[in-house]
């Protein structure tokens, strides 16, 4: 099967009606007040068109954490030092960091890839090597990556999820690291959105109001010295992206291509979905967003793309944590359409049924 980028837009369609509408009749017949489990049946009955069947099952589940570094870092945007990119894939790969306890937590694999961190590691069992260069240019300086470069993150993105479905996957989560990838993220979001810079830009690392006012400088700078084509999405992902919200991208379009529902997690994950999205807007409907995170910008980019959040637990570490939560929510929203018994079934009355009763009585 031939998986460049080209071939995977041709394969992502429409959600499935026909099972969106048997879910909702059946929901509709299960022991509750219609409508009472408010966004969990509506999570059910997207997925149950996701995936174009009534009773989804989500039993395989993966979250997939790309890692790169970012040129921009050089015009000291972040509060922590480049190394800690790298530092903390070893912490993925020893388990050790927020994303393995949460994943563990509701039974999701974690894979992590490296598009591109500078120093690069040596072979281990666990590392997924998808490296595009040892992170991306000083975006202020020109664009951080050629064009060919951004098509090559995607489809090392798409690579990376063609190879987890072989081994089973009904629902896949979204993370990353990169020191300076709120900068860069930021820029894609001001960038697509057309909001100013000042918006969409938040603390990041957790910088003072000093420090931002400075980092909101770099990325207006980048902005007009790049000029990046808000129509072209890769252009955008070219000029200010980073090679983890490339391959990030990929997931998105392969999942939505595997008809798998796809919960992105955070700022990060939101830019590579307002990219996915700007290369094909079906796409759109095989996101679910986890939660709102703390970083400004955020909330303007779910608008951007019509996405509720699931969650608001002021959360910003990224790693993919917010989507593991959002999988268990998904998870016990199909569930509930799977497992829960009907009135019919439970021998119980429905309300309209003791409103035809009462009025016969009367």
């Amino acid at each position: 099967m031939n998986n460049s980028l080209p071939q995977i837009l041709k394969r992502i369609g429409p959600l499935d009606e026909e099972a969106m509408r048997i879910a909702q009749v059946r929901h509709d017949e299960l022991t509750k007040p219609k409508g009472s489990l408010g966004r969990l049946e509506e999570l059910s009955i997207r997925i149950a068109g996701i995936k174009g069947e009534v009773f989804p099952s989500l039993e395989h589940k993966a979250i997939v954490v790309m890692a790169a570094d970012h040129g921009v870092v050089a015009e000291g945007v972040s509060a922590y030092s480049q190394e800690v990119t790298r530092q903390m894939v070893f912490n993925f790969l020893g388990g050790g960091a927020g994303i393995n306890v949460l994943a563990h937590h509701v039974g999701a694999r974690v894979i992590v890839v490296d598009m591109g961190v500078m120093g690069g590691f040596e072979p281990h069992p666990s590392l997924v090597c998808k490296m595009i260069d040892f992170g991306t240019r000083n975006m202020t300086r020109g664009p951080a990556m050629t064009r060919q470069q951004a098509l090559d993150a995607v489809e090392a993105g798409i690579a990376v999820f063609e190879a987890e479905v072989t081994h089973g996957l009904d629902i896949v989560g979204t993370g990353d690291m990169g020191i300076g990838n709120t900068t860069a993220s930021s820029a894609i979001c001001a960038a697509i959105t057309r909001k100013p810079v000042i918006e969409v830009t938040g603390q990041g690392t957790g910088i003072d109001d000093r420090q931002l006012a400075y980092k909101v400088k770099v990325i207006e700078r980048a902005l007009a010295l790049n000029q990046p084509d808000t129509n072209d999405a890769l252009d955008v992902l070219s000029k200010v992206g980073g090679f983890e919200i490339g391959g990030l991208t990929g997931v998105i379009l392969a999942a939505a291509a595997h008809r798998i529902p796809v919960v992105i997690d955070g700022f990060i994950s939101g830019a590579a979905a307002l990219i996915a999205v700007g290369l094909s807007p079906v796409a759109k409907d095989y996101l679910i967003a986890a939660h709102i995170s703390a970083e400004a910008g955020h909330s303007t980019l779910l608008n951007h793309l019509g996405l509720a959040p699931l969650l608001n637990l002021n959360m910003r570490l990224g790693e993919g944590t917010g989507a593991a939560l959002g999988i268990s929510l998904a998870e016990a929203a199909v569930s509930i359409l799977r497992e829960m018994a009907t009135f019919a079934e439970a021998g119980v009355s429905k309300a309209d049924s003791l409103l035809v009763e009462n009025r016969a009585e009367d």
